[in-house]
């Protein structure tokens, strides 16, 4: 039986839900790309070449920690 939209009821219905579940997948896939960029940028950045005493004398100099806490890490590594 042929309705008023054709045999194949192409209407504005069902056209509509596709065009819904096509802008969840753009959304859905735009979220994923800020937030997987927004972790990449956020993590530290330790080259592999630098020993730990390095990275605790930066963290220091950056003011990350104080001259006790150095200090005992300092006597940790040694």
């Amino acid at each position: 039986m042929m309705d008023e939209y054709g045999a194949h009821n192409w209407g504005m219905g069902n056209v509509m839900g596709w065009m819904w579940l096509l802008g969840i997948i753009v959304f859905v896939l735009i979220l994923w790309f800020i937030l997987k960029n927004k972790n990449i940028r956020n993590r530290p950045y330790y080259p592999g070449n630098k020993s730990a005493m390095d990275l605790l004398k930066e963290r220091y100099a950056r003011g990350e920690i104080d001259k006790k806490e150095f200090e005992e890490c300092k006597k940790d590594l040694t």
